[in-house]
């Protein structure tokens, strides 16, 4: 109950979502609260969930926000109804979760904007209903953030292109059946990169074993490799040797989505520190009577606030059709920032309980420290934001 109230609160503070995304904010709570927090705790152990998850989650309409109707999704443009249910989805508290069921947020979008159209109407609806998985595939072994020069290539061969390559760190890399992949089909640089879709049953194709992680337990990850691996040339998204431009285009979402998931992090983590400080007892008296507990608790709250409204303010100049780069990337490292703060204070304020793997801050302190990685490290975001203010 403490946390259904404390999660309207928040949604209410803003005049940024209206009936229709409350709505949906309900039905988002409703799937993790039946679905999802009852089981996440032996998924993170197992180090994944069940596939039927994704056709639930397709059933209840949580898949198909931000697609176009024509391919079964909700609708493209409502950056808060996005912004709502990924509050939401965040309550499960796994971020691995959260990363795997929203994989095809970063995979599929390119698809559904350039893919050729039979390809788009034989994929896209397939993944908004559940029924398909869909990954992104770009980062390499030794490359990170070097999007510009990764190595994987694939020559065009007649009606084919044959690829060979591998990729590392991929969000549902053991199960998709969909990837987008970034390869070379040109010279070096971004101006020689396209993307290809390729489907887990290609031959030439496999992948690796689950790889262990710090954080996002319950995400399968793992390594794809591509072996003289045979594509249809009509699995071409966009033009050949464009497909870096596509890659930027989807970083923004991505980047907004990052942000969203660290300020939730620190909102979970504050909310069970809350909880648990009335609760815990030192020097006969609970440790919520301490005014250093207070003082740190207002800290974490005044942190978590303004991180959220800021993500709120570019979320609504992306709403507004704006190109924030700067605002989005400054909302990533602030947000990260806080969460890296509340959620190491937090494990602080649970004392040796915070240490446990049976503690909920325990899996969100471990889940923080991908998010200045992901979707783009600190420093690369620092970079951006130099370029935008001319430095």
């Amino acid at each position: 109950m403490a946390c259904q109230l404390q999660i309207q609160r928040c949604s209410n503070v803003s005049s940024y979502f209206n009936e229709t995304h409350e709505q949906a904010r309900m039905s988002a709570r409703k799937f993790i609260s039946t679905h999802v927090l009852p089981n996440i705790d032996e998924w993170e152990e197992a180090g994944e969930f069940p596939r039927e998850i994704y056709k639930k989650a397709g059933d209840a309409g949580l898949l198909g926000i931000g697609f176009p109707e024509a391919f079964g999704g909700v609708g493209e443009g409502d950056i808060f109804l996005k912004v709502a249910v990924s509050e939401e989805l965040m309550r499960s508290t796994s971020g691995g979760f959260v990363a795997s069921i929203g994989s095809l947020d970063i995979g599929l979008p390119p698809v559904a904007k350039w893919a050729k159209k039979e390809i788009r109407e034989q994929i896209v609806p397939s993944v908004l209903s559940g029924d398909k998985i869909s990954a992104l595939a770009i980062t390499e072994p030794g490359g990170g953030s070097d999007v510009a020069n990764l190595k994987t290539r694939a020559v065009r061969d007649g009606d084919h292109y044959i690829v060979n390559g591998s990729k590392t760190f991929i969000t549902s890399g053991t199960r998709a059946d969909h990837f987008t992949v970034a390869v070379r089909t040109g010279g070096e640089g971004h101006a020689g990169i396209s993307l290809l879709l390729i489907d887990r049953d290609m031959p030439g194709f496999s992948n690796g074993n689950k790889l262990k992680k710090m954080g996002w337990w319950a995400s399968d990850t793992a390594e794809l490799f591509f072996e003289d691996c045979r594509v249809p040339a009509d699995r071409l998204i966009g033009a050949e040797n464009a497909g870096f431009i596509a890659i930027m285009s989807n970083f923004l979402a991505e980047r907004l989505s990052l942000s969203i998931m660290a300020y939730m992090t620190a909102q979970l983590a504050y909310e069970a520190a809350m909880d648990y400080v009335k609760q815990r007892q030192a020097f006969g008296r609970p440790v919520s009577g301490f005014q250093v507990t207070r003082h740190k608790l207002v800290d974490m709250a005044t942190q978590i606030d303004v991180a959220r409204e800021y993500t709120y303010r570019c979320a609504a100049l992306m709403q507004a059709g704006k190109n924030p780069i700067k605002q989005i990337a400054m909302a990533k490292n602030f947000s990260v920032d806080v969460c890296e703060k509340v959620t190491r204070e937090a494990v602080q304020l649970f004392g040796g309980m915070g240490f446990m793997r049976e503690s909920v801050v325990d899996r969100l302190y471990r889940d923080t420290k991908i998010l200045s990685i992901g979707g783009g490290t600190t420093e690369i975001m620092k970079e951006l934001i130099a370029k935008q203010i001319r430095l």
